[in-house]
Order: structure tokens, then C-alpha cells, then sequence
């Protein structure tokens, strides 16, 4: 296989990012749904960090380990936004975006979709470190293996039992309290969390490793006070009213803690 220096990875890996989401923007124009940025964000993370780990000069075992996390990754969270995309209409939050923008929307829409595209690089950097750090394999990677099985185990298992929770009809209007949805509002988003926590011990060793810690901190910010939470509880309050906010009362809004008693003011 034909190893990379560095700075060519990024630029590799930027060029196929900026080029994917220039594709998708063209298609969307078509098919009038701009949700299919989600699909690409998570695909060009799982496709980039699995040539990153294949074409790196890294210990051959932590490059393994690299791509076979971020593609199952990627992989899991692609049919998951495929699934909810299919036969449905373009979501609430990129049909206010086209009514916003109005006749400029389709201009905005690339840039945003190329935004989208420098995202997914910056969630790729903590992978590519990975790949290129040279120590040998350690105890701190094993660590990291046990961080990534627990927060994505995590993520399969809230993302079940939510699941499940919708398919009964009589919960129709009613928020999932069971299982992990007892301890958390969003158990997704905190396994999430963890699970990008896994890159810091693999990356251990080289000089930039605190990209490996930076990233998490950044994706607590986003999912506390910009694209997570708040939106996705205003969503709910809007569509659930007082048995949600019956919830937040209760529940522990990220960090899995037990509940309070509910109470009704």
C-alpha cells in the first residue's frame, strides 16, 4: 500500500471532502432534499479515515484499529440517517434554511454544504494522527479500544431503545423514559461524546495529540449549547409540550445520572 506524508493525506483527504459535498450539492438542486449533507458528512469521515488509516506510516496494529472504528463508525451512523431519510421529506430545519435564503438558496447551500465538508476534515484530524503515530502499541491503546467499545456501545443501545419505544403506537405523543432515556435526555449524544474520547490514548506519543483532545471539547460545545441539545429539546417541547418539560424536570439533560421524582409544576 502506498504510504503518505501527512500533508498530503490532508490535502487528499480535503480534496475527495470538498469534491463529495460539491456532488451532493448538485444532486440536491434535483431532488430538493439538502438533508443528504448528513449522509455525506458521515461517509466522507468513514471513507477518509479508513484511507488515512490504510495509507499512514504508523504502527500497523493502531492504524488497523483506527479504520476499523472509524469505518464501523460511519457505517452504522450512514444507514441510520439513510433509513430516516428514505420516504420522507426534506427536514423542518434545511426547508427554514431554502425559505431564509430565498432566491440565493441554492448559493448558500454550497457553501454550507462545503462548510459541512471542513467539518467532517476537522473530525478526520484526531483519526489521521492515530494512523500516523509511530509508538508502539500499548496499554494506552488498549484503553482507547475500551473508551470506543463503551461509547458506541452506548450510541447502538439508546439508539434501540428509542427506536423500539416509537414502533408502539400508544407512545405516539409521549417521551421515552425507558432504559438509557431514564438517566438521560440524550444518551446518543453523551455516548457520542465518549466515543471521539477513544482518539486521545491513540494518539499518545505524538506531537499532536492534544487535536485528539480538543475535538471532544469542541463536540461537548456543540452538543450542549448549538447543534444538539437545544434544538433537538425545542423540537420535542414543541411536538410533546408539558409531558416533556415534565421530563427535563426529572431527567439528567446529558451525563447519565438517576432521576428525580416527576413532578407536575
Amino acid at each position: 500500500m502506498i504510504q503518505f506524508a501527512p500533508s498530503t493525506q490532508i490535502v487528499t483527504i480535503g480534496l475527495f471532502a470538498i469534491s463529495v459535498m460539491a456532488c451532493l450539492w448538485f444532486i440536491q438542486k434535483f431532488c430538493g432534499n439538502a438533508g443528504i449533507v448528513d449522509l455525506g458528512w458521515s461517509a466522507i469521515i468513514g471513507v477518509g479515515g479508513v484511507l488515512a488509516a490504510l495509507t499512514a506510516g504508523g504502527d500497523l496494529w493502531r492504524r488497523t484499529v483506527a479504520g476499523i472504528f472509524i469505518g464501523i463508525w460511519s457505517v452504522r451512523l450512514t444507514i441510520y440517517l439513510f433509513r430516516r431519510m428514505r420516504g420522507a421529506g426534506e427536514e423542518s430545519r434545511y426547508a427554514s434554511l431554502r425559505t431564509k435564503w430565498g432566491t440565493k438558496a441554492n448559493l448558500w447551500l454550497f457553501y454550507f454544504f462545503q462548510a459541512q465538508a471542513l467539518a467532517a476534515i476537522v473530525f478526520l484530524l484526531p483519526v489521521m494522527v492515530a494512523s500516523w503515530n509511530m509508538r508502539d502499541f500499548s496499554t494506552w491503546d488498549v484503553v482507547g479500544i475500551i473508551i470506543w467499545i463503551v461509547g458506541f456501545s452506548g450510541v447502538v443501545v439508546s439508539d434501540f431503545q428509542l427506536h423500539q419505544f416509537k414502533q408502539i403506537e400508544n407512545n405516539r405523543g409521549k417521551t421515552c423514559r425507558i432504559g438509557l432515556w431514564r438517566y438521560s435526555r440524550h444518551p446518543n449524544y453523551f455516548f457520542e461524546w465518549i466515543v471521539w474520547w477513544c482518539w486521545l490514548p491513540l494518539t499518545l506519543g505524538t506531537s499532536f495529540w492534544w487535536i485528539a483532545l480538543l475535538l471532544p471539547l469542541l463536540l461537548l460545545y456543540l452538543l450542549l449549547f448549538k447543534t444538539g441539545i437545544p434544538p433537538a429539546e425545542a423540537q420535542a417541547i414543541a411536538s410533546r409540550g408539558e409531558d416533556y418539560r415534565m421530563y427535563q424536570r426529572a431527567t439528567s439533560p446529558f451525563v447519565p445520572w438517576w432521576p428525580k421524582k416527576e413532578i407536575d409544576s
